[in-house]
């Protein structure tokens, strides 16, 4: 609170944006890479600490998204995007992106028409037909996102590509 306060006495209040929101993307960088050795993903993160090398994240980008399975109440995944998306409604998992590459535009927030299960083996993870009354971000480098359990969420246009972490946080 005094940080932003005084923040905001020196600087314009974009240029205090961009300065959150570098220091939440470090912050969510740094606890993605605090989180294991060579081991393949199924072996990470059985109840201990996890550290992956950030060369193994940056290689793991297109191969695969999940890089850390968890132990249930989290996960971390590494997703490329090269097209739009679908409609997500997560019901118990929040999702926190951290932006490594790349540029799109995410709706968020809303209400969905006609939200239904997407798929009979996820059926805590609904879809819809579009989302009315949105907030629209574009995405790009740098920029970090909290998308909480419940919350319409959609890469409605991806702008060539856009590679982002995503850590996962699981409601039981």
């Amino acid at each position: 609170m005094i940080w932003t306060l005084r923040l905001k006495a020196k600087f314009p209040e974009e240029e205090v944006i961009k300065m959150k929101t570098a220091v939440w993307g470090v912050a969510a960088f740094a606890a993605l890479i605090m989180v294991q050795t060579s081991a393949p993903a199924a072996e990470l993160a059985k109840g201990g600490p996890t550290y992956v090398d950030s060369q193994k994240v940056l290689d793991h980008f297109g191969k695969g998204n999940l890089l850390v399975p968890g132990d249930g109440a989290y996960e971390v995944q590494t997703n490329r995007r090269v097209k739009n998306g679908n409609i997500e409604i997560h019901v118990k998992e929040t999702d926190i992106f951290y932006v490594m590459d790349g540029s799109a535009t995410l709706l968020m927030g809303g209400t969905v028409a006609d939200a239904h299960p997407g798929r009979p083996d996820r059926p805590l993870q609904l879809t819809g037909k579009d989302i009315t009354n949105p907030e629209v971000h574009e995405l790009k480098k740098g920029d970090v996102i909290v998308i909480p359990a419940g919350v319409p969420h959609w890469f409605k246009n991806v702008h060539g590509s856009i590679d982002y972490l995503v850590v996962k946080s699981i409601k039981p």
